[in-house]
């Protein structure tokens, strides 16, 4: 079922994209991403000696620190920052810089809609910008249903909103020269074709795997000249 959207998309249509690297000097990686008028700011700290009491000293440790563009944190964000730890533990490699803590600071610039995954990608870019070791790229999208049961991605907060039900979905992307080879040699990832992160709200259908390649080879061309350029700043 085709719908007309109110900017004019078809359903299947992102908004543009925009991603800028290492936009903040103090940090040991940054990135902003922007898709359509959200807009997230990523900064990277670490990794720094030393985990917190409830954390395994034998990893590394993710730590989360969601700043909304105003007023206080609330109970959203604090969701927010456990599924964002949940992604990057399982896709950053651990064991390489064990008892260690890496901060990813995640500042909203602004939201019209899909702020997780964007907030997810930008992450993403600026953990490739600090050089932290990861099994792979993560690409994320939202996907929602519309009250006439269409499927749209990537909505805008006012088809956010309307929707009676939506999907924050993170899919694995190749590895592009931000894993050192010596920690490829155990054999591919089993998430390497799967999906890392979902979290659904109301009734889903299947839909968003093939629209992520534009994401992907958005990520894709993004990440890999400094990644191939320096092994790591952080170490």
């Amino acid at each position: 079922m085709e719908m007309d959207r109110p900017d004019g998309r078809s359903p299947n249509q992102l908004r543009p994209l925009a991603c800028s690297r290492s936009v903040l000097h103090r940090a040991h990686g940054s990135a902003t991403w922007a898709q359509g008028e959200t807009k997230v700011l990523a900064a990277v700290y670490g990794p720094k000696a030393g985990t917190k009491k409830n954390e395994n000293p034998e990893k590394a440790s993710i730590e989360i620190i969601w700043k909304p563009n105003t007023g206080h944190i609330g109970q959203a964000d604090r969701e927010y920052e456990m599924i964002l730890k949940k992604t990057f533990e399982s896709i950053c490699i651990r064991t390489i810089y064990p008892n260690t803590t890496t901060s990813i600071v995640v500042q909203v610039v602004h939201d019209d809609g899909a702020l997780l995954p964007c907030a997810i990608n930008a992450a993403c870019a600026a953990l490739v910008d600090a050089g932290i070791p990861l099994r792979h790229l993560a690409v994320a999208i939202c996907c929602s249903v519309t009250d006439n049961n269409c499927i749209i991605l990537d909505p805008s907060k006012q088809e956010e909103e309307k929707a009676k039900a939506f999907a924050y979905l993170v899919f694995p992307n190749t590895t592009v020269s931000v894993v050192p080879e010596k920690s490829l040699q155990a054999g591919s990832d089993p998430m390497a074709h799967g999906i890392i992160t979902s979290v659904t709200h109301g009734a889903m259908s299947e839909r968003g795997r093939a629209t992520t390649q534009r994401l992907s080879e958005f990520l894709r061309k993004n990440m890999e000249p400094k990644s191939t350029r320096e092994a790591s700043k952080a170490g």
